[in-house]
């Protein structure tokens, strides 16, 4: 296996400083909550909450849908989020949406709880792997049906401290 770089540490930089700035515009003057869905996007999470310029408060959130490279299709929420989102604005922060049955899960999950608004931000968007109909509010990267690790993201607990975002390639 081999990982072929295809996203630069100075580039997510960039992009979460440049989401960190529409968040802090649409949400100024309030106090959204963000749910960082654990394991992957808690690097994501820890940065773009260092960007913003407003006041926020967060939870965690653990789910688990993947074995290896593939996604089970099952999804097993592992943590739930501690805090009542009634009335609330609500951030849902993944790492990636690939065929969207995760991401619409627990869109679906925290409606039922009746938050003032919920929205999407993804680190990375992978429209071509799509099989629920979703749509993040806040999006970094649009990339190709890729495997990918580094910055969070995992195969098999490896790779999530890469500064990167890293390709596998089978060799």
């Amino acid at each position: 296996m081999k990982l072929e770089p295809i996203i630069s540490k100075e580039e997510i930089e960039s992009k979460v400083r440049e989401i960190a700035e529409r968040i802090s515009e649409d949400y100024r003057g309030k106090n959204p909550i963000l749910v960082g869905v654990l394991n992957g996007a808690l690097i994501f999470l820890a940065d773009l909450v260092r960007e913003l310029k407003i006041p926020v408060e967060i939870d965690f959130m653990k789910v688990k849908s993947y074995a290896g490279t593939n996604s089970t299709g099952n999804i097993e929420v592992k943590l739930d989020m501690e805090r009542d989102i009634r009335g609330r604005d609500v951030i849902i922060v993944e790492d990636i949406i690939d065929t969207g049955i995760t991401i619409n899960f627990l869109m679906k999950k925290l409606k039922a709880r009746k938050p003032e608004s919920l929205a999407v931000c993804v680190l990375l968007d992978k429209p071509e792997r799509r099989v629920a109909d979703v749509k993040a509010d806040y999006v970094g990267f649009t990339i190709p049906d890729y495997f990918v690790v580094g910055y969070g993201l995992d195969f098999n607990g490896q790779y999530r401290e890469l500064p990167a975002i890293y390709r596998i390639v089978e060799k």
